[in-house]
């Protein structure tokens, strides 16, 4: 079948959302389907994708959201579809502006919309009447947790099918380590104060044994972080890199700290270290929660000193290969991730276009 994927958020600045588009319209494809992705970004098309206007960051939800927020941009938007002639058309975020009301008002196919928000629900408050709008013209609802469910269903009606975010598993398994020169702990996240990396600069500094930190990812609290934390023989800023790298990190690596401090609906960095046989540290908030699936250790939100002693043992496990570092605990926590692949969500969705299109 031919599906139209809409992504609010410019798929040129790296983001949870973004990353979700791209590799379901990936796997879509690899199932014989036609995806054409439609996103902000400035006007043009390739490879699929069709970009409908340059995109402004607007804070949302402790984030900062690349939306295109020009009324010409939604009528791009129309615009694409009439020129696709989509089967399905599936918007994710389907309340963010302004690329997903112009393709609500103008398909006549059926849309299947996925919630991925979580964290504050001002906005759902705020657009009360249009969340009911919107989820009355959604032939299926989806929410990639059952925290983002909750989120959008006290103000919408209807039912929501909780699937999940997919993972590209075969990145990881087959990634080649990246050179470490003591033992590794890596940070992957947007550098904003929801992601915790302040905490995590600080627990790292509190630690007992030896190793090096690689961070990866920039953001508005990049320039100050550095500036309070300067790299060294043990702290290396990466900064943005591409999905391969990423994966020879996380190979690399003896222990990812995902340490936000709330607002995450789901954990893929989390599968992704998993599937990498890497050991986890994650925040014991609602969305890691679900995705650790009892392979990682949590801790407790903004607080450094259990962070920097969980770092600690952590990292005296995987020197030792007990405990959450030993092969049989990796191999559990691999398996779990692969029940998370990007192939099994296009498969789940596929379901759906069908049961839509049936209807």
């Amino acid at each position: 079948m031919r599906v139209a994927m809409v992504s609010p958020y410019d798929l040129g600045v790296p983001g949870g959302v973004q990353g979700q588009v791209r590799g379901l319209a990936r796997a879509l494809r690899g199932l014989g389907h036609e995806v054409v992705v439609l996103s902000p970004g400035p006007p043009g098309r390739s490879d699929g994708e069709v970009t409908l206007g340059r995109s402004l960051g607007v804070r949302a939800n402790g984030s900062v959201a690349p939306l295109a927020l020009s009324p010409l941009a939604a009528v791009r938007a129309a615009r694409a579809l009439d020129s696709v002639r989509p089967d399905v058309v599936h918007l994710h975020e389907p309340l963010a502006p302004l690329i997903n009301y112009g393709c609500l008002l103008r398909t006549r196919a059926p849309v299947v919309g996925t919630f991925h928000r979580n964290g504050s629900s001002a906005l759902y408050r705020v657009l009360r009447p249009a969340v009911r709008l919107v989820s009355r013209r959604l032939a299926a609802r989806c929410a990639v947790s059952e925290s983002a469910r909750d989120n959008v269903a006290r103000f919408a009606g209807g039912e929501f099918e909780v699937l999940f975010n997919g993972v590209d598993l075969d990145s990881y398994a087959g990634a080649t380590p990246a050179r470490a020169d003591k033992p590794s702990v890596v940070f992957v996240g947007r550098h904003e104060r929801r992601k915790g990396l302040a905490v995590l600069l600080e627990a790292f500094e509190r630690r007992t044994r030896p190793a090096e930190l690689w961070v990866i990812g920039e953001g508005p609290a990049t320039a100050e972080l550095r500036r309070r934390h300067p790299a060294s023989d043990s702290l290396h800023w990466l900064g943005a890199v591409d999905d391969a790298e990423k994966a020879t990190r996380l190979a690399a690596a003896r222990v990812l700290v995902a340490p936000s401090l709330g607002g995450e609906s789901f954990g893929v960095v989390l599968l992704e270290a998993m599937a990498a046989r890497c050991s986890v540290i994650a925040s014991d908030i609602e969305g890691y929660r679900e995705a650790a699936g009892g392979h990682a250790r949590l801790v407790a939100p903004g607080d450094p000193a259990a962070l920097a002693s969980a770092l600690d043992e952590a990292l005296a496990e995987a020197e030792l290969g007990t405990g959450r570092a030993s092969p049989g605990a990796l191999n559990a926590a691999l398996a779990h991730a692969q029940g998370w692949s990007m192939e099994r969500l296009a498969g789940r969705y596929v379901e759906i276009y069908e049961r839509v299109l049936a209807r």
